[in-house]
């Protein structure tokens, strides 16, 4: 992402959080550092207060782009990722095959075949956002 940055002539900050005081920490860097955007990396910890990522986004004016829906439905702008209802369903269909006597050895390691994207055009607006129509078209959910 470094790479990309650079060539399109955007400063990128790598900051990291680890525990949930660390969070407030980032945003207050964000402040800082003028940031005009931030786009969360898929990490557990940060999956699992995802919700508490949403709210700081929207309470700090911070456009941001993370994973996960819940990001989403808490107040951040967008969320683009794999659909968890459609992990969940393979998962499943890989335990049944094993349950009825296949190898894991000899099953194919399944992959994510669809992505979600969710916008929160409400977000958006506060935040003094426009998103382009083709965008708004191509969006599994819009939350007005």
């Amino acid at each position: 992402m470094q790479t990309v940055a650079g060539m399109l002539g955007i400063q990128f900050h790598v900051l990291h959080a680890s525990a949930q005081r660390d969070i407030d920490a980032v945003f207050a860097n964000l402040v800082r550092l003028r940031a005009g955007g931030l786009l969360v990396a898929t990490d557990g910890f940060l999956i699992r207060h995802g919700a508490q990522l949403g709210e700081l986004s929207l309470r700090h004016a911070m456009p941001t782009v993370f994973q996960t829906p819940e990001f989403t439905t808490a107040g951040g702008v967008m969320s683009y990722g794999g659909d968890l209802k459609d992990a969940y369903r393979q998962v499943g269909v890989y335990a049944g095959r094993i349950l009825k006597g296949e190898k894991p050895t000899d099953l194919p390691v399944p992959q994510a075949t669809k992505a979600e994207l969710i916008i929160n055009l409400k977000s958006a607006k506060a935040l003094g956002l426009t998103v382009p129509l083709p965008l708004l078209g191509r969006a599994d959910e819009v939350i007005e």
